[in-house]
């Protein structure tokens, strides 16, 4: 099996409610991020790809504009919007349209955070 990956970057802000820095984390703040996401699968012998990536890039854009510069608690089924929700997010937005959608990681480079995300 093949497995193609593909990502795209997005900006946004959120707060979150936790015990340590617990004042900072409820204020509206904001991240840069990187979503990754990975197909799956064999070869079509016709066209010889496991995925059309012009077809994968108008979804990832799509998804893309669900979060860019948003304030992610206000993005319906997402809040609080941690590194786990938001990879789980994202991969039930994709799913139906990116067939063999194996996973999604969720980065926060500038931190050394990331969060995989494949349903079972």
């Amino acid at each position: 099996m093949y497995e193609l990956t593909k990502d795209f970057r997005f900006e946004a802000a959120h707060t979150l409610e936790r015990e340590i820095d617990r004042a900072a984390s409820q204020r509206i703040h904001g991240h840069s991020y990187r979503a990754e996401v990975t197909i799956g699968g064999e070869i079509d012998p016709a066209t010889g790809m496991v995925v059309d990536l012009g077809q994968l890039d108008q979804a990832l854009a799509r998804m893309r504009a669900e979060l860019d510069h948003r304030f992610l608690d206000e993005v319906p089924g997402l809040a609080p919007a941690t590194l786990e929700r938001l990879a789980r997010f994202v991969w039930q937005r994709l799913a139906p349209d990116c067939p063999g959608l194996l996973h999604v990681v969720i980065c926060r480079d500038s931190l050394g955070e990331r969060c995989r995300y494949r349903p079972e």
